[in-house]
């Protein structure tokens, strides 16, 4: 059975990914040094805490298992574990991708199920 791990990328840097076939990130995640990922039961605060009010977004889906060693799954500094990227993804590895608009309430409309 497959992870799933999911990706918010700005619409701009992943059609930029689309044809260059590599996706390093966001700014943010070029700075780290690996893409952010997390759970689906993670992404709504995830969204909220990081990426609150931005409306030019996408959700990016991926199984964790695929993306090979490079994926690693590492302790925040409240005790939560989220997967980190640490190449760039090829689009080719995605499974989907869909908008994540912005609510009436400002908040992310996310998918009805993710697992």
């Amino acid at each position: 059975m497959s992870t799933l791990i999911y990706h918010m990328a700005h619409e701009a840097d992943w059609a930029a990914a689309l044809n260059s076939r590599t996706y390093a990130g966001s700014a943010d995640d070029r700075h780290d040094g690996f893409i952010h990922f997390s759970a689906g039961a993670l992404i709504a605060g995830s969204a909220a805490n990081h990426r609150a009010g931005q409306a030019d977004l996408l959700l990016v889906c991926c199984d964790a298992e695929a993306l090979g060693p490079a994926l690693k799954w590492e302790t925040s500094h409240d005790g939560i574990d989220f997967p980190h990227l640490y190449r760039p993804l090829d689009p080719v590895e995605v499974l989907w991708t869909v908008p994540l608009p912005l609510g009436p309430d400002g908040v992310h409309m996310l998918p009805e199920r993710l697992d």
